[in-house]
């Protein structure tokens, strides 16, 4: 299988970069897919200017019929590269391959949600005290950065390259360095489809300084981030000092509720993939689990057995529903977690072992015993670990899942309406799931609360994010 491996840059798939290349691992046999480019911060420039010269002189003038006409085309580019894509992104970090095929499959949806939605965003008239004539004008913003994770790496890109291409903006997209792959593939098939030469510039690499270039870079007027709370964090710090505009998608650790009269079978077994799923490594991971007493050891025999019945094994097989971690040391990072769990009161039900397999692999772990004080409950440990407590009254239950530094998605199990909607309203989280744990679709807000950052993707909210709102008056 051939793999890009430069850099995509006005237009052109470029070797310019004079930084030593990064392999590509596969984590499901641990050895080097191929080498990518790493971009300097030569190559930073070069990407920022051509982008800014796109933005003023071709991209942001392009009427919005046929703006919208260049996105329909780069989501049929990715739907009739589809295999290709999903190939990329299963050998570059274990994802199961059936999940990577749903997962490309909602870039395309992505692009094409926002290609339809360039002609149903717009300003409004409003009457003024003064009389005469005022009204909003949403434009763009010109260039912006976009960060983007290794966990979901091919959905995550589309989520910021499609609206904020949809609003005008010109794009430099920063893919992780473990799964750059689909992310240069993007700037190529986007290309192809029409999309003007430095709309979107792809700049693989690994470093703080390339990040730090970015976000410092004088022409940039934007950067989304998704990735860790400590990053974003930074980022902050730089953007604030030229005023950026800055919007993150950071960590979690969502809450799974479920009371006494919820369907507790669809619950029990459904709740497993709501944490497993993609090795754990997913900031929405329900991790942290509250189940109200009078139903606890039967809804944790059943979340056991659910989950010892989980496929895990090679990514490339159909049937597998997890694979491996994405490398060597994220899965040293989660044992590491386990092991401040080995006390007397806490109980591996079963999981947290390696299986004898080459390969990044982790039996997902199942963890009794746990105090909310507890390193392993407290944190985002981003691996197969989850935790079950249980509990006896919704308020004491409210404030532990609270008392957490982050909010970003959660779900709630309950048959009677208004302990939903109440409940609902009380968890600070972005993103709340009542009986079953959907956090994305295309057309909602996705984002969290307090240190699970700021600003949202997907939806109509997410082209509000990629625009400067301005008011005009015209006098009588």
């Amino acid at each position: 299988m051939q793999f890009p491996t430069k850099l995509f840059i006005n237009g052109n798939s470029s070797g310019t970069s004079d930084r030593k290349p990064i392999p590509v691992i596969n984590p499901a046999t641990e050895e080097a897919l191929c080498e990518v480019a790493s971009a300097s911060e030569r190559d930073v420039d070069t990407a920022v200017t051509g982008a800014q010269k796109t933005f003023e002189n071709i991209w942001r003038d392009y009427a919005p019929g046929k703006r919208a006409d260049v996105l329909f085309a780069i989501a049929k580019a990715l739907r009739e590269h589809a295999e290709e894509l999903s190939q990329l992104e299963s050998l570059s970090i274990g994802k199961p391959i059936s999940d990577a095929r749903d997962e490309i499959a909602m870039g395309a949806r992505t692009f094409e949600y926002y290609a339809g939605a360039i002609s149903k965003f717009y300003g409004q008239t409003i009457p003024v005290s003064r009389g005469g004539f005022d009204f909003t004008l949403r434009q763009p913003m010109g260039v912006v950065v976009a960060i983007v994770p290794w966990n979901f790496p091919f959905p995550i890109a589309t989520w910021k390259v499609a609206p904020a291409l949809a609003a005008g903006n010109c794009v430099i997209l920063k893919p992780a360095s473990q799964s750059p792959l689909t992310a240069l593939r993007l700037g190529e098939l986007a290309a192809q489809a029409g999309l003007p030469d430095g709309a979107l510039q792809v700049l693989s690499g690994s470093g703080q300084q390339m990040g730090d270039a970015l976000v410092k870079h004088p022409l940039v007027r934007k950067i989304s981030f998704t990735g860790s709370t400590s990053v974003g964090s930074h980022i902050m710090q730089l953007a604030g000092r030229d005023i950026k505009r800055v919007s993150l998608e950071l960590g979690g650790k969502s809450p799974n509720i479920v009371f006494a009269d919820a369907d507790l079978e669809k619950a029990a077994t459904s709740s497993p993939m709501s944490v497993f799923a993609n090795t754990g490594q997913d900031c929405c991971a329900r991790s942290r689990m509250f189940v109200e007493r009078t139903v606890y050891e039967k809804f944790v025999e059943i979340f056991v057995q659910s989950t010892r019945k989980i496929i895990v094994d090679d990514p490339a097989k159909p049937e597998t529903q997890i694979g491996p971690m994405v490398s060597g040391q994220q899965r040293e990072v989660v044992e590491g977690f386990l092991q401040t769990a080995k006390t007397p009161r806490h109980k591996i039900l079963c999981g947290g072992d390696r299986p004898s397999r080459k390969g990044y692999y982790l039996n997902p772990a199942v963890l009794l015993g746990c105090e909310t004080t507890d390193r392993v409950w407290q944190e985002e440990v981003f691996g197969p670990v989850v935790c079950i407590r249980p509990f006896d009254n919704e308020e004491t239950m409210l404030s532990e899942v609270n008392a957490s530094p982050y909010g970003l998605s959660a779900s709630i199990w309950t048959n009677d309406l208004k302990r939903a909607l109440r409940v609902s309203k009380r968890v600070e989280s972005g993103v709340v799931s009542v009986n079953c744990h959907n956090s994305v679709h295309v057309e909602a807000p996705f984002g969290g609360f307090k240190q699970s950052g700021l600003g949202r993707d997907l939806g109509m909210a997410a082209l509000e994010g990629y625009t400067e709102l301005k008011n005009i008056y015209i006098a009588e």
